[in-house]
């Protein structure tokens, strides 16, 4: 993978994350109710809880890069770096990624090595045919994909955006895949970016929907935070050492 296609991944994936930043900012009011509190308030129990998250597991869909570039994430990953899930760039491929300290495994779809390897992508997806590629992130490619894994890199570039000129505004509780949250909206960047946080035990956020001209562009769900990362890894079988195969 070329490395403007690996910063085009990772400005992706953390996009999907950006109007978290929304949190950034405030004072935290430990012990309130936070239906009492304001939305700023609100928002930084929610910017605090995550950075004290130890793992979550991500689903997002919708357009997070530019106009027309889908991107999709199902994801579990921890603050060791451990992850388990899919990442899909749209019409550029897809790619189901399980790593366990440096070593990776990555299956890509067909339109993955059409468009991540010109020329010989078709010659590679037969070598491999169904099965993963393994290796570590010592290889180039493995290490751009497998950045979306950094649950730190997320936090930081989450919570590290000046926010504190947007207005936000506290919506009424509502439920959220069966779990109680309350909405805190604001504008950012011509977006209006609505944050769901939890009204029951730690104030997670779970939900984050980016809406544009009054229609839906990305939504993220947020859960199984504080659970481990599935630790099952592809059976010796079922994949190719990336070393051989380029030996």
């Amino acid at each position: 993978m070329s490395a403007h296609r690996r910063r085009t991944w990772t400005r992706a994936s953390s996009a999907a994350f950006l109007a978290v930043a929304l949190a950034a900012g405030g004072t935290a009011y430990a012990g309130d109710d936070i239906e009492t509190l304001t939305a700023r308030q609100i928002a930084e129990k929610a910017r605090e809880a995550l950075v004290g998250a130890q793992s979550v597991h991500v689903i997002s869909k919708g357009d997070l890069r530019e106009p027309g570039s889908p991107n999709e994430l199902d994801l579990a990953l921890d603050r060791s770096g451990n992850c388990a899930g899919t990442v899909s760039m749209g019409d550029e491929g897809s790619v189901e990624i399980v790593k366990r300290g440096e070593t990776v495994w990555m299956k890509p779809d067909a339109a993955f090595w059409k468009n991540q390897v010109p020329g010989g992508g078709d010659t590679v997806k037969e070598l491999v045919g169904d099965r993963y590629l393994r290796g570590t992130t010592d290889n180039g490619l493995l290490k751009g994909m497998t950045e979306v894994c950094d649950l730190d890199r997320f936090v930081d570039r989450l919570t590290g955006v000046p926010t504190s000129d947007v207005d936000l505004t506290k919506g009424k509780k509502t439920k959220v895949d069966g779990v109680d949250a309350i909405p805190v909206s604001g504008n950012l960047a011509g977006r209006t970016i609505t944050l769901y946080v939890a009204t029951e035990g730690k104030p997670y956020p779970v939900r984050l929907v980016v809406t544009s001209a009054g229609a839906a562009k990305a939504t993220v769900d947020f859960s199984d935070f504080d659970e481990p990362v599935p630790t099952e890894t592809p059976a010796a079988g079922e994949s190719v050492d990336l070393s051989t195969l380029l030996g």
